[in-house]
């Protein structure tokens, strides 16, 4: 394993019913153990087939709701216990989902970007809840991953949070694809990526966002964010900003846009260079919440109101966003919707189910960050 890494270990416990089947008079009688259900048993009783008892019994999403729960209570019923190491055998699946989670840690080497962690919960929630095994592994961007998840063994399928330079990134990744391995990142959805993508619609944010701030009256609005082909989900919220000036037939200032990382000091970089250009302006769209936290306490600093010389809005809403000074005014995306999502689109893969990459909507979530009237 990765010197970094860290096994959880089970999320969830299903506890088995007592190992003795049920007995009749004729093996009281004959002192001999009954024998003991099998899944031909369930599967006759329950009038499908063999196959489709093993699915139902691991709550594979292949099988509907009602017949998965009439096959669990005959299962109950007769005391049937699943061999676990047997079932394993033969499908080669360990029921075990890996999460590595990709981030540069801060300066201090502890710090994780907190949207990552509100999405890893509801990961965890959801693999709990399908009866997977979660193996969670906290990789720096500069390790080869790649190379200690090729053992298939290891897990069913990966889910990838964050992913640094989106160009590498792909690159590493067209190799599991070459493998056939299942996987799934959440990311920005593009054409021609390999494996499977799912994320937020970062355009359709962006034009949210861009529109909300026109309608209140600002007309001279910065974008923070790195807009390059290295980060496409910071690149499409932005072209989504441009579009809801486009709408309004007023142009977006190149002169306006400032690079910076999802980060609180990129955040701050970036609001000290957009002061120091001299460049009217009278809001800011952070590509992410961190970036606007650490551009508010700058604008502190050197004597603007928030948002009265200032608008300001972000994109995530982590928890801290509601308690920052001003209340930071965000887009939304969806934590445990998106968790659950991952973890259904990843056993379906597993189950051998072909599906596409997609979006999630996101909400605007109001507050006193952007001046408007709640």
């Amino acid at each position: 394993m990765p010197k970094s890494s860290q096994n959880f270990g089970k999320l969830s416990t299903l506890k088995q019913p007592d190992d003795t089947g049920p007995t009749d008079s004729a093996a009281k009688a004959s002192n001999k153990a009954p024998a003991k259900a099998t899944s031909l048993d369930i599967a006759h009783l329950a009038g499908v087939s063999q196959p489709t008892v093993s699915r139902a019994l691991r709550n594979s999403p292949l099988v509907s709701e009602a017949t998965r729960k009439k096959v669990q209570e005959i299962a109950r019923q007769l005391n049937y216990k699943v061999d676990v190491n047997a079932r394993n055998l033969r499908s080669r699946h360990n029921n075990t989902i890996a999460l590595l989670l990709c981030d540069d840690l801060d300066t201090s080497g502890t710090l994780i970007n907190p949207f990552f962690l509100t999405m890893m919960g509801s990961i965890t929630q959801a693999a709990a809840r399908e009866g997977y095994d979660l193996l969670v592994s906290f990789q720096q961007l500069s390790d080869n991953w790649l190379a200690d998840y090729k053992d298939a063994n290891k897990a069913d399928g990966i889910i990838f949070l964050g992913y640094g330079d989106y160009t590498d990134y792909v690159n590493r990744i067209q190799a599991l694809a070459e493998m056939n391995a299942h996987f799934i990142t959440w990311g920005p959805v593009l054409a021609g990526q390999p494996g499977l993508f799912l994320g937020c619609d970062n355009a359709g944010s962006g034009r949210m966002a861009g529109r909300h701030l026109l309608n209140l009256g600002r007309e001279r609005i910065a974008f923070f964010g790195d807009i390059s082909a290295h980060c496409p989900e910071f690149h499409q919220r932005y072209r989504g900003f441009c579009l809801a000036h486009d709408e309004q037939n007023i142009e977006q200032d190149k002169t306006l846009v400032f690079r910076a990382d999802s980060n609180e000091d990129d955040g701050g970089h970036a609001a000290t260079a957009l002061l120091a250009s001299k460049k009217p302006f009278d809001a800011v769209f952070c590509a992410s919440d961190l970036i606007a936290i650490g551009a508010i306490r700058v604008f502190h600093s050197a004597g603007l109101t928030v948002p009265g010389d200032v608008a300001v809005v972000g994109f995530d809403d982590i928890s801290s966003a509601a308690y920052t000074t001003p209340a930071l005014t965000t887009i939304k995306q969806k934590t445990g919707e998106a968790g659950e999502e991952l973890v259904q689109s990843l056993i379906k893969l597993i189950a051998g189910q072909t599906i596409s990459s997609r979006l999630l909507p996101t909400e605007l979530i109001v507050r006193e960050s952007c001046g408007a009237k709640r």
